[in-house]
């Protein structure tokens, strides 16, 4: 099992959008939670899957995929 934390940035221009793309990252297969936060990061995502192949595909190719999402910083669980 693998785990981590994905500090996201955001396009915070339209704060609706912002609650529309956390339920749509529910939605991503793996993902089991997503976090709005105040700092340097807009959001946390929590994330877990079966091995590190899976859990660079969730980031790379579903979370980083969503239009809003701007850049991000993974903190993989050891």
């Amino acid at each position: 099992m693998s785990k981590a934390f994905v500090l996201a940035t955001i396009d915070l221009s339209d704060l609706a959008s912002t609650h529309e793309l956390r339920e749509k990252l529910m939605e991503v297969r793996g993902v089991v939670g997503v976090y709005l936060v105040y700092g340097s990061y807009d959001l946390i995502v929590e994330v877990e899957s079966e091995s590190p192949e899976t859990l660079k595909d969730i980031v790379f190719n579903r979370i980083r995929a969503f239009a809003p999402v701007k850049s991000t910083l993974t903190l993989t669980v050891v």
